[in-house]
């Protein structure tokens, strides 16, 4: 009955559609822990932040955007205007500008309203796993049915991991011992998640350049020093890629 409800009724679509889902889920599982361990730090983090249990749930829900939730989190508890905080995690999320821009050409086809779903579902992890197979394989051709629930495969598997175990940590964080060494744990799953998506001479730079900036201003006021090195890590990555692409045009 759930199958049908959401792979359709018709036989052989149905079989595609519940084949590609799988595929999806099959690709996202190696990373499934790391994003586990990053997710239960971070709700951890949200109730430490001074967030009340259902405040930090509802953080989780709506934005899914571990990153954003961490840039916020130390503004919110130091008492930055909002504006300050809506401006930080704006720019911690300028990537999914990007992401977005590079999944319209495989889902353009689609209406707009579940556009705006796989938007929401969207993330690192899903933006990398999917994109790179499908530069790699021309077949099926953009747009196609296993190529979208290949994607609703693999956000399936990162949504429903993400707030589980955020959620885990928001509700029972607190019965978690101090000696754990949580938060070296979830910098080494940050790292995890990471790593494999720096490929390439524009984001390598982009990544060297943030990092560094990140470092030298992590004194700037109001925790302000993140949103300068992501900017400065998006300036480098661009200009980068540009200079290649003149490069090869003269080649």
């Amino acid at each position: 009955m759930i199958g049908r409800a959401l792979f359709g009724s018709h036989g052989p679509t149905a079989r595609a559609r519940r084949a590609a889902w799988l595929d999806g889920l099959l690709v996202v599982a190696p990373a499934l822990v790391a994003l586990a361990a990053w997710g239960l730090v971070t709700g951890v983090a949200m109730v430490k932040s001074g967030l009340t249990q259902w405040q930090a749930a509802g953080m989780s829900l709506a934005m899914f955007a571990g990153s954003a939730q961490l840039a916020a989190l130390p503004l919110i508890a130091a008492g930055a205007p909002i504006w300050v905080v809506l401006l930080t995690t704006a720019v911690v999320n300028l990537r999914f500008v990007i992401f977005t821009a590079g999944l319209y050409p495989y889902f353009r086809h689609l209406p707009l309203a579940k556009r705006l779903a796989l938007g929401y579902v969207t993330g690192d992890v899903s933006f990398a796993l999917s994109v790179s197979r499908w530069t790699a394989q021309k077949l099926p051709p953009r747009g196609g049915t296993e190529q979208t629930w290949f994607y609703v495969g693999i956000c399936s598997g990162t949504w429903t991991v993400w707030q589980a175990s955020s959620l885990a940590g928001v509700f029972l964080g607190g019965g978690i011992p101090e000696g754990w060494g949580l938060d070296f744990v979830a910098i080494l799953a940050l790292v995890a998640l990471v790593l494999p998506m720096i490929a390439g001479a524009p984001t390598i730079a982009g990544a060297m350049v943030s990092g560094v900036v990140a470092v030298l201003a992590a004194g700037v006021p109001l925790k302000l020093g993140l949103v300068v090195a992501v900017i400065a890590g998006i300036a480098t990555a661009l200009a980068v890629d540009v200079l290649l692409d003149r490069f090869k045009g003269r080649v």
